[in-house]
């Protein structure tokens, strides 16, 4: 049974739009707060991202083709916090101010300490990102994300890896946070489709805690 259910954290989010809504999955530890940041704190907050952060475009091999990712990307963290997904080494920018008070409001509403994050930018509705988990080694065995987003609500869809009847959609608003643990990632996948009547940009930054290794050759 599919449901979402707010949560009792009136004192800390007095705002009700702004209190936190556990969706109920099976295999799955969900929380959406759908209005973290104010409406004009999380204008502000996009437009500066969308100046400051050192966005990249990134390519990736598939079945021995050079394809673009359909986004540009922005990788920041600790020291030694380097990432790897589908073949695409990340090494860490150093933390800008907004993006440390971004992460202190996401570590309060997952009560967990990030040490990174990776920036999505979606320029328009034709850009997205195809189905996968975010079950890297370096993540661990279970691991906490939040998904903080500012600018054009998207979908965000979410499916279950053996279970065909596990489906679930929400849209992802400005200045909501999306908080994703326990198994979620191991029994879920999640995509952001192509909406192409949307025309403004949407920025995503997933924090999350990678083990710190040694700088990669």
């Amino acid at each position: 049974m599919m449901s979402v259910t707010p949560l009792d954290q009136n004192t800390l989010f007095p705002d009700v739009s702004a209190q936190p809504e556990v969706i109920r999955l099976p295999d799955a530890e969900l929380v959406y707060v759908p209005a973290a940041f104010a409406r004009e704190r999380a204008d502000e907050l996009l437009e500066k991202l969308l100046g400051e952060l050192a966005w990249r475009k990134e390519t990736i091999r598939i079945a021995g083709r050079e394809i673009p990712v359909p986004r540009l990307t922005a990788w920041y963290g600790d020291e030694r916090t380097e990432y790897q997904y589908s073949g695409i080494r990340h090494r860490p920018n150093a933390w800008l101010p907004d993006l440390q008070r971004i992460r202190e409001t996401a570590q309060e509403l997952a009560e967990t300490r990030f040490n990174s994050v990776l920036a999505n930018l979606y320029r328009d509705g034709r850009d997205s990102v195809a189905w996968h988990s975010d079950e890297e080694r370096e993540l661990g065995r279970q691991p906490v994300i939040a998904s903080v987003s500012f600018g054009a609500a998207r979908l965000f869809n979410l499916r279950h890896k053996t279970n065909r009847r596990g489906r679930y959609k929400l849209e992802l608003g400005h200045g909501s946070v999306l908080i994703m643990r326990g198994d979620t990632q191991h029994h879920w996948q999640h995509q952001v489709p192509k909406q192409p009547q949307i025309e403004q940009p949407r920025i995503n930054l997933t924090f999350r805690t990678i083990s710190q290794r040694r700088e990669l050759p």
